[in-house]
């Protein structure tokens, strides 16, 4: 027993030692600070643009003083420099000022865009532009950066800026509680940023933004739907003409078109998988279904809510962050090529199927796909291999090679030729498919069974429950 009290007692040293020794450490940077904020003033009583910022608050001595350092002296500091050290040596100096210079607009502060802003801050970005009209609620708790239980009814533009203070005090930050919109746009996009994220989920204000950004040539990154998904393994940044899955950047796309002319040039961070649930029905307070549109606070804006899961709008925010900081640093990153397959492979295999049908069963008229959901069901579900193919060594157009041998049969010879219903096979196996009964392959393949049932499971939950 005595040894095991000498034992904790050195432990409790040991541990008070360590908070001696690191509250010595910051306490010496203190007075660095203090002279880093005169030779701030001093550059500014010589005409130099500075940033203002609150002091940190856990510093009694500087809680009530404003500072001011020039941003292109911020590394210098030697607070600030710590802060952002693995940063630093990530990027290297030079590349890190490119950053703690920069100014980035933000608009949108929910789930995908608080974190992204969070991240942003985090990692050095001067200058904070926050833009978004609504307010912090209850429910979006499981997916803000920074939003707790007493923030909830206050603008989510001045929840961050409160919360941001106090992380990285040295950032300009700017907060507008407003609406984008053709007479906002000058307000919000004018000072010429290094960078602006769309973090907005509604189709007309998006569109509208992302082409004042087009129009202005300044750089944007747009994120679409992480609603309704669960696999952070599927998210991509690619240009808007390549996303796939997604209804959000589907329409996104079709409006830059159709309104302003715009066929790509817009990066933008999506996901490959396909929508796990549908909008909720819009019940009124009876608990009758009733019209969204007659309860929309702002026109145009949705009312119907979308299933979250809360980490993959920040997951979303995270990869905008990461995208945005590597271009402000000049840092080169090799996206991952997304494959987009010529629709003409999927004409063909649509067409056998068709012929199939016919041969087979006298008519196509239980062909219940049409060439969109044939990609569907060959890409996401058989990845342009036979069903009985079990290997991924090819991937890409490599997995295209051998088209010309396959084709998509009924795995049910009693039920439609619907996108649960259909398996991906080469022309010998499809004979010998067709020849056989469900009961026999059960008894014979019981594996093979259970591998096609499984996966035609999941494409009744996943295709027929996407949104709409």
């Amino acid at each position: 027993m005595q040894e095991k009290a000498k034992c904790l007692a050195l432990i409790g040293a040991g541990a008070l030692l360590g908070s001696i020794t690191a509250t010595v450490a910051v306490l010496k940077l203190l007075p660095t600070r203090e002279a880093t904020v005169k030779r701030s003033n001093d550059a500014n009583s010589n005409g130099k643009s500075v940033f203002s910022a609150p002091a940190a608050e856990g510093n009694a001595s500087l809680k009530e003083e404003t500072y001011k350092m020039d941003p292109v002296d911020l590394l210098k500091d030697d607070i600030v420099s710590e802060q952002l050290t693995r940063n630093i040596q990530f990027f290297g100096f030079d590349a890190q000022q490119k950053v703690t210079t920069s100014y980035v607009v933000v608009i949108g502060l929910g789930g995908v865009g608080s974190h992204a802003a969070s991240m942003l801050l985090r990692s050095g970005v001067g200058r904070l532009l926050l833009v978004d009209f609504d307010q912090v609620s209850l429910s979006s708790l499981n997916r803000h950066a920074v939003a707790t239980r007493k923030d909830v009814g206050t603008p989510k533009a001045l929840c961050l800026k409160k919360h941001f203070s106090s992380i990285y005090p040295e950032c300009h930050i700017d907060a507008k509680v407003l609406l984008y919109d053709a007479s906002s746009e000058e307000e919000i996009l004018s000072g010429d940023p290094d960078f602006v994220l769309d973090c907005i989920d509604n189709i007309d204000t998006k569109v509208a933004l992302l082409a004042a950004c087009v129009r202005r040539g300044l750089k944007v990154l747009s994120a679409t739907g992480a609603g309704a998904r669960a696999d952070p393994t599927r998210i991509r940044v690619a240009d808007l003409r390549e996303s796939t899955n997604d209804p959000l950047s589907r329409s996104v796309r079709q409006r830059l078109r159709r309104d302003h002319g715009i066929e790509g040039g817009i990066p933008v961070v999506f996901s490959l998988e396909k929508p796990k649930a549908k909008l909720l029905p819009f019940k009124g307070a009876n608990g009758d279904e009733e019209n969204p549109s007659d309860y929309q606070v702002v026109p145009g804006f949705r009312v119907r809510i979308i299933p979250v899961l809360g980490t993959i709008p920040a997951i979303f925010g995270q990869i905008m962050a990461s995208y945005v900081l590597t271009k402000l640093a000049e840092f080169q990153v090799q996206m991952e090529p997304i494959v987009n397959f010529d629709m003409d492979h999927y004409r063909v295999l649509h067409q056998r199927l068709i012929e199939h049908e016919e041969l087979i069963y006298g008519t196509s008229i239980q062909v219940q796909v049409d060439v969109e959901e044939v990609m569907y069901v060959v890409k996401e579900l058989w990845h342009g291999r036979s069903a009985r193919d079990e290997t991924r060594k090819e991937v890409g157009r490599g997995m295209w090679r051998s088209v010309n041998e396959l084709m998509l049969v009924r795995w049910d010879k009693s039920k439609p030729a619907s996108a649960s219903n259909l398996i991906l096979l080469k022309f010998t196996e499809a004979d010998e498919h067709e020849s056989t009964t469900l009961e026999d392959v059960k008894e014979n393949e019981p594996e093979f069974f259970t591998r096609v049932t499984s996966r035609l499971k999941r494409a009744e939950l996943d295709y027929y429950e996407q949104i709409m």
